[in-house]
């Protein structure tokens, strides 16, 4: 039975969604199919198997504004890489725009920018050690320009490369995979695709505190909101 703090908590996201008739966080956005690689956790394992073993699968990929300032004005930058893994629920990993040296990257800067570093902010639990995972530059990759409008044109022939990593809270960040845009997806399903950063978050990995069950109720309140679930959206068909 839901304890009276998250039926309040995810009530009060909901409300707001629907006073501003979008999602509660991150409203303005662009989303794309995408190819992750993953080609494994060099040094020490990490302990989750998405993480540590070499695949492919097919994405969704959205990047967004925080707040939706216009045009390139800095904001809170969003980056969210749904793993399609059907029939299993999907893998959500959200991070978004921050530093990437340990003592900035548990914070969320806003920039100009979308190439750059994101970071989960929040440090996850995998057996013993406690975990960030991150979306860095790959530095032969074409720009992701500074605005929704240039991010939306990105995606092409030369397609955009993000490279995912993991470090601990002050450790340096280890390459695991790469995401690959290659195809920018409408409006609609834009509009239809819904995150679960704590729900559906890899095997082995797990969020814990007041950060975690914050995060946890207001993305409940606005896919409420919305009348969407936790696997809404970012199908590989067309999405309703």
């Amino acid at each position: 039975m839901p304890d009276p703090a998250s039926t309040a908590t995810e009530r009060a996201a909901a409300a707001l969604a629907r006073r501003r008739r979008a999602r509660l966080l991150h409203p303005a956005g662009r989303t794309f199919s995408a190819e992750v690689m993953i080609w494994g956790t060099p040094g020490p394992p990490t302990g989750v198997p998405l993480f540590d073993r070499p695949r492919r699968w097919r994405g969704t990929v959205r990047l967004s504004k925080g707040v939706a300032t216009p045009g390139s004005w800095p904001d809170v930058l969003g980056l969210g890489v749904r793993l399609h893994r059907d029939p299993e629920p999907p893998v959500d990993l959200l991070m978004s725009s921050s530093a990437a040296p340990p003592v900035l990257r548990r914070l969320p800067l806003p920039r100009r920018r979308f190439t750059g570093t994101y970071s989960s902010i929040l440090p996850f639990r995998a057996g013993r050690c406690r975990l960030l995972v991150a979306a860095l530059a790959d530095p032969d990759s074409p720009e992701l320009g500074r605005s929704l409008a240039e991010v939306s044109s990105a995606a092409g022939p030369d397609a955009p490369r993000l490279v995912l990593a993991v470090a601990s809270t002050v450790g340096p960040w280890r390459p695991f995979g790469q995401v690959c845009l290659d195809g920018r997806r409408g409006a609609r399903e834009d509009a239809a695709l819904a995150f679960d950063p704590i729900g559906n978050l890899p095997a082995g990995l797990r969020a814990e505190g007041l950060l975690a069950w914050l995060r946890d109720t207001t993305y409940r309140g606005s896919r409420r909101a919305r009348g969407a679930s936790a696997q809404s959206g970012g199908s590989l068909g067309v999405t309703v």
